[in-house]
């Protein structure tokens, strides 16, 4: 009779007690479970805030280039888009629109190649340079950042390697081949063809485009006053026969204007100059000003800055603060072009 009593006993306790142990199992589940969404959630902001890794570009050809250093006559073999930091950050103001500075890093780079294809050997050794006079300025990372405001260096820097791994592996081309990708700061509202700079037979890509909006930047006006005997010695530098007397109403005259707008011919008494070079005879920023004689100078107002050749830079930013994307620029500035990777 115990034996059965203890037996019943025993039933009756694992009825009740049963339960009880899978309802604790399953409690200590879910504290694991949760646990383990505690930490996804404490690791998720940090991954939602972490920039998108842009894929590298496989460069076929070209991926490296080698650089001619002018001051010191070294010449350093650089991956090409991290050279592309370096002209970028040099040729354009980081806090330019993001469009324009993707557009800029297009151009330099079919720039670069192209001087790699068409101008072999210019540079010993050497693809290009990183003189803004010969090639294409360049600067780098450090010294591009010393320049830089403390609390802008990262946004700015930033910016420019965006612009350039986001456009990785694009270049310009004009039935097929990479163009010539001539730039400058400020086209004063419209750019010029390269037979009124340089002469030759020109370029069909780069014509006479307009562009609404460069007048608000800090590069579209200028002025240079030189005294009346600085102008004859300058002018008498390069030609020797100048005879000019201030005092006639003719003794200046601006005889021909290109399509553009800028100079084509201007006569200073006795000679004629064109426009480009009285452009660097005088030190202008462009080859668009007029001329006014004062009472003891001679005064020059000048609109846009540098050759006017293909994009321009603040055009560029005008075009981008207007919603053009940088496919958008490319096409306004090189006319019948296409994008491509190469």
């Amino acid at each position: 009779m115990r034996k059965i009593i203890i037996y019943l006993f025993l039933i009756i306790l694992s009825v009740f007690l049963i339960p009880i142990l899978f309802t604790m199992q399953f409690n200590i589940s879910n504290i694991n479970v949760a646990n383990a969404n505690d930490v996804n959630a404490e690791q998720s902001p940090i991954v939602e805030q972490a920039s998108p890794e842009i894929q590298e570009y496989n460069y076929k050809e070209y991926g490296t280039i080698k650089l001619f250093h002018e001051k010191t006559g070294e010449v350093e073999e650089l991956e090409i888009d991290k050279y592309l930091y370096g002209v970028v950050s040099a040729e354009m103001p980081a806090y330019f629109g993001l469009e324009a500075l993707k557009a800029q890093a297009i151009v330099a780079r079919t720039y670069t190649i192209y001087k790699i294809i068409n101008n072999q050997g210019k540079h010993e050794g050497a693809d290009i340079c990183d003189n803004s006079a010969c090639c294409q300025a360049w600067i780098t990372k450090e010294d591009r950042l010393a320049r830089w405001e403390e609390d802008v260096r990262e946004d700015y820097w930033n910016r420019i390697v965006t612009a350039v791994d986001s456009t990785a592996g694009k270049i310009i081309t004009y039935e097929g081949k990479p163009i010539n990708a001539f730039f400058h700061s400020n086209s004063g509202g419209a750019t010029e063809v390269p037979l009124n700079v340089w002469g030759g037979s020109g370029y069909p890509y780069l014509q006479v485009v307009q562009t609404v909006g460069e007048d608000a930047y800090s590069q579209y006006n200028s002025e240079v006053e030189l005294t009346k005997a600085e102008v004859i010695e300058k002018i008498k530098a390069v030609h020797s026969e100048i005879e000019i007397d201030f005092s006639q109403e003719n003794a200046i005259q601006i005889l021909e204007r290109t399509e553009s707008g800028r100079i084509r011919t201007v006569k200073f008494g006795n000679v004629n100059l064109s426009g480009v070079e009285a452009r660097t005879i005088f030190g202008l920023r462009s080859a668009n000003f007029t001329v006014e004689i004062l009472e003891e100078k001679i005064k020059f107002a000048v609109i846009g800055y540098g050759h006017g050749v293909g994009m321009s830079q603040t055009g560029a930013d005008a075009l981008a603060k207007q919603g053009s994307n940088c496919e958008d620029i490319i096409k306004h500035f090189y006319v019948g072009v296409e994008i491509i990777d190469i």
